[in-house]
């Protein structure tokens, strides 16, 4: 029983790179706009409650603990050993997510693994 190698169709790639767009421009927004715009910064330190308050709340909580570049390692190790387009959209949203806000070097290792994660051996020819 032989195992078909994993490749993706022209479909799924457009779907993961329109996903890898959005979730880094996602991240772009909330690191540039949220984070480090210091207008936001005051506001939200003083107590202002607004959607963009709670996504810098969340995001400062999430880039501090590193959870962002750890659940793209994790994800991207799951996809080497077994992969499949769901572990790679979900490694790819979180290395996005990570390479923007400030988990560079697990998102970086995650996104090589994700990367060696295409290199199979060929199929043996007779």
């Amino acid at each position: 029983m032989t195992k078909k190698p994993f490749r993706l169709s022209p479909y799924q790639v457009q779907f993961l790179i329109v996903v890898g767009f959005i979730s880094v421009g996602y991240a772009l927004y909330v690191r540039y706009l949220a984070i480090e715009f210091s207008q936001v910064a005051l506001a939200c330190d003083a107590g202002l409650q607004t959607l963009m308050c709670k996504a810098r709340s969340v995001s400062t909580v999430l880039f501090k603990n590193s959870v962002f570049g750890i659940v793209a390692l994790v994800v991207a190790t799951l996809n080497l050993m077994r992969p499949s387009i769901v572990l790679l959209t979900a490694g790819i949203i979180a290395a996005g997510l990570g390479i923007v806000l400030y988990n560079v070097v697990l998102s970086g290792l995650a996104i090589g693994l994700l990367i060696l994660g295409f290199a199979r051996p060929a199929p043996a020819t007779a």
